[in-house]
């Protein structure tokens, strides 16, 4: 039995699709982390209620870790560590990632999770980014940009959807599937929920040097 870490984003859809698909791993719960100050999933700044609506159309628990915003290392994984030692997450021992390439990350959970008994797996990893982001599209995924880097992509990226045309207008050096941060993105409709999650898009705004769109339940 596992856990799945999860932004509601594409990447976590395709890892969550590739654990039942490729492996036959259907993970007991979905672990997110939210700005306690705001409601909102960490980094992708998307609205607590629409992540809830995401797990319960995947028919999943979902696991809040809160935390404050600008959250330090020590605070960030001592409340880690309280989420994973108290149920649903206390009798599991391994969680999945939707990491692609970045070792360093990868790193960095393989030992915090090892220091609480915990075993970090990763079933995207390695994967070719162009191969999984037509791949997000051919399953019939369906996701908006909600978060853009202005310093490595077009403000103006914020809010499109994410399909063949957003791919072909990404300028060359730019991952496909946004994995150095260029850009994140919310999942409302794909083959792992059993209905579409009703969204609108709502203003953007430039917050803590990022773009994000704001997605609103419609």
């Amino acid at each position: 039995m596992i856990a799945l870490s999860w932004s509601g984003g594409k990447d976590s859809a395709l890892a969550l699709r590739s654990l039942g698909r490729e492996q036959g791993i259907r993970p007991t719960a979905l672990v997110t982390t939210v700005a306690e100050d705001c409601g909102r999933v960490s980094g992708h700044g998307v609205r607590r209620e629409l992540v809830q609506a995401q797990a319960d159309a995947v028919g999943l628990p979902l696991v809040e870790i809160a935390i404050p915003a600008l959250c330090p290392n020590d605070v960030y994984e001592a409340r880690t560590a309280q989420a994973l030692a108290v149920p649903p997450l206390s009798g599991l021992r391994t969680m999945a990632f939707a990491d692609l390439f970045l070792q360093d990350i990868r790193a960095y959970r393989e030992e915090r999770l090892a220091t609480a008994g915990w075993t970090a797996i990763f079933p995207l990893w390695r994967r070719d980014p162009a191969a999984l982001a037509r791949e997000v599209i051919e399953a019939g995924f369906q996701a908006v940009l909600v978060c853009v880097d202005p310093s490595k992509l077009d403000a103006s990226f914020a809010g499109r959807a994410y399909d063949e045309s957003l791919l072909a207008d990404l300028p060359a050096l730019i991952d496909p599937c946004g994995e150095h941060g260029e850009f994140h993105t919310f999942v409302h409709a794909g083959p792992i929920f059993d209905r579409p999650i009703p969204i609108k898009r709502g203003e953007t705004v430039r917050r803590d040097g990022l773009v994000f769109c704001d997605v609103l339940p419609a």
